[in-house]
């Protein structure tokens, strides 16, 4: 029995090498090497439209006083969690397009989750609030200003960046508290829940649950207000007797729930589903949505059919 502990003490020291990853590959899209210069050109051009037309909204916002309204507001707040929610993902990706070294750190994969989770976690909230702030401008314009004063609006951007810490606090202990005693090959091309927990060696039933039940909540409850604002929204607008005034408004309500639709339905066709049915590759390409498209679409969806935007837009370059 006494030769048998060094054999015993080896097998211990490499099942705890094999139990602590340290680095995990984001395997991405594709192996081909033309498109993947073909897809590091177009998602180089969209990031970058993206960074332009977010931060140059929020430089919009600032420095034209007629724009200083709850309203733009939010769409500042918006602008820079787009920016910022493209940012944690993109630059990596583009990277790993050119590079034949797609490792990251379990810091940086921990640290990439955070964010992303916060900032997509956010960005309902704040889809939500923004839905509430256009009922009372258009049901209730002349209370308005009284409605949705500093002391209105700015909790509810605090509140909504707490909830997505919160949200995304849960999820990343709960996720980075798993064995990786397997592959660490992640397919994905940044580093998302559904496919770490895919390469656990860990029972991941809790963590299953966690999403179902907290993504599905905050979806359940956001939809909800955003539905029920809207619908405030469209009763309002049938009462207008000025045909061109309706349209108008129609229009912009139109656009947001087109937008606020495209979101949310990626969001809940990713996350809140029985993992027997998660299909990482089809998956990879469906979060290309919310992720990168989404946030380059928003500026435009939120603001750039926006009157009072391309008047500011005129006088800024004029």
């Amino acid at each position: 029995m006494e030769g048998l502990t060094p054999d015993l003490n080896v097998y211990s020291i490499q099942l705890k090498n094999v139990t602590e990853v340290t680095v995990f590959i984001l395997m991405g899209f594709t192996d081909d090497f033309k498109l993947q210069v073909f897809l590091f050109l177009l998602f180089l051009a969209i990031y970058l439209f993206t960074l332009v037309g977010n931060l140059g909204l929020v430089v919009l916002v600032i420095g034209d006083s007629r724009l200083h309204n709850p309203m733009y507001y939010f769409l500042s707040v918006l602008s820079v969690l787009d920016a910022c929610h493209s940012t944690v993902v993109t630059p990596k990706m583009l990277i790993n397009f050119m590079a034949k070294n797609k490792s990251i750190s379990f810091l940086q994969c921990v640290t990439t989750m955070f964010l992303f989770v916060t900032l997509g976690t956010t960005e309902c909230f704040l889809l939500a609030a923004m839905a509430y702030d256009r009922y009372v401008a258009i049901y209730n314009p002349l209370l308005y200003s009284v409605s949705m004063s500093p002391r209105v609006y700015v909790p509810l951007i605090i509140a909504s960046y707490v909830g997505g810490i919160l949200n995304a606090t849960i999820h990343t202990v709960a996720t980075f508290s798993l064995s990786f005693c397997g592959s660490n090959e992640v397919r994905h091309f940044f580093c998302d829940i559904p496919p770490l927990l895919d390469i656990s060696c860990s029972s991941t039933h809790t963590n299953q649950l966690l999403l179902f039940y907290f993504v599905g909540s905050i979806e359940i409850v956001t939809i909800l207000i955003v539905l029920v604002s809207y619908g405030f929204i469209l009763v309002a607008i049938l009462k207008m007797h000025s045909a061109e005034g309706r349209q108008k408004i129609f229009s912009t309500f139109g656009s947001h729930l087109t937008g606020v639709t495209i979101y949310h339905g990626t969001v809940l066709f990713m996350y809140v589903r029985p993992s027997s049915s998660y299909a990482l590759e089809h998956d990879m390409r469906v979060s290309i949505f919310y992720t990168i498209v989404v946030p380059m679409l928003n500026p435009i969806i939120y603001s750039l059919r926006n009157k009072d935007v391309k008047e500011a837009m005129k006088r800024w370059f004029v």
